[in-house]
């Protein structure tokens, strides 16, 4: 191994060890909150501010973070978001009054935001364009994926072995590992002289949180309620001038010409839709096994090991299938295992047990999921100019997390709204979605071969 594949090894280590620790951070607190509400006595509307406070913060400053890491340096956003996420971990396990814990969440989610674009895009300045950066962006997916079911698994055993408080303090000795690793391994990137597209960056933020606290509203006011109609209205207006502004900025916090390209428009698409699902089979899922099956905390994370053990597998190996096969066909072949877990899924009801009914659409979902996810990101990352790759990673990772939102609000909505459906009715709305995504992929696919034996046919061009 050469020395200067140790140093890629060593920067890969540090960053995706941010990565997991922000990633887990989004589930590890769900087993631990009703705890959470009894020791700090919050309100049920109260809540779901812990939750929400560190998802208005993340997915609101997620396309800001990503381009400050192309103005200022990304190793030095990287180390500022690591800082803000361990102190306010710190914060959060030191909390005595709900709001206390509820603005210590939102700075963690400040940290996240400003610490996560620049994970991707340090690891796209650290790995040249070919199969080293498609093994690296694997290894990121697989952890990104990964961390939403380590996550549970984490909360049940923290919280069983220890308090809710330890869900949050176990990220400070990680985090400070990571500040003192950071400057050993990963080296500083360029900066870039130019003016902060600060319209951009104001109306990115606010329509993108008011787009994520409009979602969020749904799940106990519904999509008929005044408020929520108003904010998402306001929100989608912000977002609209936030495009028109990003078309006349002479640097702009999301470059449109990253849309210019259809295969990664396709890729974007699907980014919004796909995760969404993922994320929804991890949600209702815990909820069958808890609720349906009388699982625990701890045995309901154990319980999607399998989906980990097979995700973290198929990532190993998706690489030389991409060399191969090419990123399309990798694409659609992991959307429809997603589907066909998803269609498995619609059969559960009250008497399904885990063996039968559950542990077979995991490990598809596994596969599809490894498959999905790498095939996504190397598409939607290949061929960003470096100067933009923090602007690039800031505009996947913020669909990403607009589909785990969105996605889940909307999926909530049917659940609730199915009359004996139980979570069968969630599966069937997230296959029509999956569905749709694996459509949208198909086109792509067929559009590509028709352009290829045009081009062919015409003897070159």
């Amino acid at each position: 191994m050469t020395q200067r594949t140790t140093a890629s090894h060593a920067v890969l280590a540090v960053v995706l060890a941010c990565q997991l620790m922000v990633g887990v951070d989004a589930t590890v607190v769900n087993v631990a909150l009703p705890e959470i509400q009894m020791r700090l006595h919050f309100t049920q509307t109260g809540l779901a501010w812990v939750f929400n406070a560190y998802t208005l913060a993340f997915g609101g400053l997620l396309l800001l973070g990503g381009r400050a890491g192309d103005l200022l340096g990304r190793r030095r956003m990287f180390s500022l978001g690591v800082l803000l996420f361990t102190a306010a971990s710190l914060l959060c396990g030191l909390a005595t009054r709900p709001w206390w814990l509820v603005a210590a969440r939102a700075l963690q989610g400040v940290g996240g935001a400003l610490a996560s674009p620049n994970v991707l895009s340090l690891i796209m300045s650290n790995h040249a364009e070919g199969p080293g950066r498609t093994r690296a962006l694997g290894v990121f997916a697989a952890a990104s994926s990964a961390s939403l079911a380590l996550g549970l698994l984490a909360g049940g055993v923290l919280t069983l072995v220890g308090s809710w408080r330890w869900v949050f303090f176990v990220n400070v000795p990680v985090g400070v590992a990571i500040l003192v690793l950071t400057p050993v391994f990963v080296r500083e990137t360029e900066t870039r002289r130019g003016r902060f597209d600060l319209p951009g960056a104001v109306t990115a933020t606010a329509g993108v949180a008011g787009l994520a606290y409009g979602v969020a509203r749904t799940t106990a006011s519904g999509w008929a309620d005044p408020v929520t109609v108003a904010v998402l209205g306001v929100a989608m207006l912000l977002l609209v001038c936030f495009v028109l502004v990003e078309a006349r900025a002479e640097q702009p916090i999301m470059p449109l010409w990253l849309f210019a390209d259809r295969r990664r428009a396709t890729a974007y698409v699907n980014t919004l839709l796909v995760p969404g699902t993922v994320f929804a089979v991890v949600y209702f899922l815990t909820q069958h096994l808890q609720e349906g099956l009388g699982y625990g905390p701890l045995a309901s994370g154990l319980a999607f090991l399998p989906m980990t053990v097979v995700l973290m597998g198929v990532v190993r190996r998706v690489g030389d299938l991409i060399g191969r096969w090419g990123t399309r066909p990798v694409m659609v072949a992991g959307i429809a295992l997603v589907v066909a877990a998803l269609l498995w899924l619609t059969r559960l009801t009250g008497d399904s047990g885990y063996l039968a009914d559950v542990l077979g659409p995991l490990v598809l979902l596994g596969a599809g999921a490894g498959l999905t996810t790498v095939a996504l990101s190397v598409t939607s990352l290949s061929g960003v100019r470096a100067e933009d790759s923090g602007a690039g990673a800031g505009v996947f990772q913020t669909l990403q997390w607009t589909s785990w939102s969105l996605g889940l609000a909307v999926l909530v909505s049917v659940y609730h709204r199915a009359s004996g459906g139980g979570v069968s009715s969630a599966f069937t709305g997230a296959s029509v979605i999956a569905g749709l995504a694996l459509l949208n992929a198909l086109v792509l696919a067929r559009r590509t071969a028709c352009e290829a034996s045009d081009v062919s046919a015409g003897g070159g061009g």
